[in-house]
């Protein structure tokens, strides 16, 4: 005997007895596997945590979320095979496919993580192994209107690790050096030649560097280029894997450019303004240097927040300067 179908009553859509808007309503922590393609090369393959969101109205007291969850995995599975050649495209068509299932959201809001692997060849022995850097992306859907009037801003960014070697203690390090040689008669010329060619101790730390970049749909920036601007604004690139001839050149390249954190966070604008002219004036940049102290029991921090254009402005008048320097 076949049972009659019993329409269930919804009752996420009924009136709340606070009827106040909610910026996110959603599910965090789903746990995907996704693949980036790349033109001329093997896909990378990611295990990536999604948050999802969508904006509330005040007239309605759920998203569905106990229902609609099979949905939002549907638009993530779908997403994930179509080919996809940057995380922040990812999350840009999953936030822009959320508000046409959710008819009631003005605003939806897709967030990822994940670990990314690249591969290393050390500086002298070339011994090849590997690096993790943690990437990420967000994009936000933001409906005016009718359904076909959607905009998406998108934004992806990597957090890199490195070594920085501390200018300060360096130049404390490089006077007594001088003294000393001074005191057992050596002459100022070998001084001099004997300084310029072995760089004097500092003490060291290890430099977490954050680059994210925020664009309108439409315009793309490469993941690989913010690993490479990140890494190069620090002292040295660190590597899982070292040889003894390898180890003494990662620290003497660090020690021949030692840098502050401050210094790691300027040159990385200027790099960002340099290697990403296509972007337009308003794309967001965020740029952190975090640097873990080896001899101190805090860490120091520096930032920089601004538009592409007011980084354009800045640099403006130093750009040719710093170029013919390089």
């Amino acid at each position: 005997m076949k049972l009659p179908v019993v329409e269930l009553p919804d009752i996420q859509a009924t009136r709340p007895a606070i009827p106040i808007n909610l910026t996110r309503v959603g599910v965090t922590d789903v746990k995907k596997l996704i693949e980036i393609a790349r033109v001329g090369k093997r896909p990378i393959v990611l295990i990536a945590r999604f948050n999802i969101f969508v904006d509330l109205p005040p007239d309605r007291k759920g998203a569905n979320l106990s229902r609609n969850f099979e949905t939002i995995d549907e638009v993530l599975e779908e997403a994930v095979e179509a080919p996809v050649y940057e995380i922040e495209e990812l999350c840009g068509v999953v936030a822009r496919r959320l508000l046409t299932k959710h008819e009631y959201a003005s605003r939806a809001e897709v967030q990822m993580n994940s670990e990314y692997v690249i591969k290393r060849v050390t500086p002298v022995t070339e011994m090849h192994c590997q690096g993790v850097t943690n990437i990420f992306a967000e994009a936000i859907a933001t409906r005016s209107g009718n359904d076909d009037n959607i905009t998406v801003r998108k934004l992806v960014g990597a957090e890199v690790l490195g070594m920085t070697a501390c200018p300060c203690a360096q130049e404390i390090m490089h006077g007594r050096a001088r003294q000393e040689l001074c005191d057992l008669g050596v002459p100022d010329a070998t001084i001099a030649q004997f300084l310029s060619r072995v760089p004097m101790a500092t003490h060291n730390q290890r430099g977490r560097g954050t680059i994210s970049i925020e664009v309108y749909d439409g315009y793309d920036v490469s993941i690989e280029k913010l690993i490479d601007i990140t890494e190069n604004s620090m002292s040295s690139k660190i590597f899982e894997l070292l040889k003894r001839s390898d180890e003494a050149s990662v620290v003497d390249t660090a020690h021949r450019n030692p840098k502050f954190v401050e210094d790691c966070v300027r040159t990385m604008a200027h790099s960002i303004v340099k290697e990403f002219s296509h972007l337009p004036d308003d794309s967001m940049i965020s740029i952190k240097q975090i640097n873990e102290e080896s001899i101190h029991q805090h860490n120091a921090c520096a930032e920089r927040c601004a538009t592409l254009g007011e980084l354009r402005t800045e640099l403006a008048g130093v750009m040719p300067l710093l170029e013919w320097g390089t």
